[in-house]
């Protein structure tokens, strides 16, 4: 900037050329609390890391020695965060069969009635969100993949379902095998 700077000087506002200069560089005492800033958030993001593998290694301890948590992990698209979390969130005795545990983690459609009127309108947005969450973001890779999912997902997509709907579609179907495997807790079997 300062080659651009002399060479307008001349026309008369170099006052103006030189703030602008001035302002376009940091000072050295910026530059230093700007370094100790950089110090001070890479020893946050450490000491977070930290904290996030020791809470890991405790929810580890906790399910580790689950059987329905090592069951679960069989299951496609289901990693040690989905699989302790269902473990720790849900008692699959409180539900009778895998609609109502879809309910459960807001994974149905809304009905609107009026009168004898029945219509499906958008999805629920009640429910466990956690679960829904870590659910539908998991299906999101397997729709990427190239196993069963993805034909499931694929399928959807081609009777005219948007994005959102196909992917809640590949979850509601996965359910339905994680029912399966935390009621009967034995591994998932393609």
């Amino acid at each position: 900037m300062s080659g651009f700077a002399t060479v307008n000087k001349n026309g008369g506002n170099s006052r103006l050329w030189a703030a602008l200069e001035a302002v376009s560089r940091p000072t050295e005492a910026q530059v230093r609390a700007e370094a100790t800033l950089v110090r001070m958030l890479a020893s946050r993001i450490e000491e977070d890391t930290s904290l996030i593998a020791e809470l890991a290694g405790l929810v580890e301890a906790e399910v580790g020695s689950d059987e329905t948590y090592r069951c679960l992990l069989t299951v496609p698209g289901v990693g040690p965060r989905t699989a302790a979390q269902l473990v720790l969130s849900v008692d699959i005795s409180d539900f009778e069969d895998h609609d109502h545990l879809a309910s459960y983690c807001g994974l149905v459609p809304r009905n609107r009635q009026s009168g004898t009127s029945l219509n499906s309108v958008s999805s629920s947005r009640q429910g466990n969100k956690q679960l829904k969450n870590l659910l539908i973001f998991s299906c999101s890779c397997l729709a990427r993949g190239s196993g069963y999912y993805r034909k499931y997902y694929e399928r959807c997509r081609d009777r005219g379902m948007p994005y959102k709907a196909a992917i809640k579609a590949v979850a509601r179907k996965r359910l339905k095998v994680i029912y399966a495997v935390m009621r009967d807790v034995r591994p998932y079997v393609a």
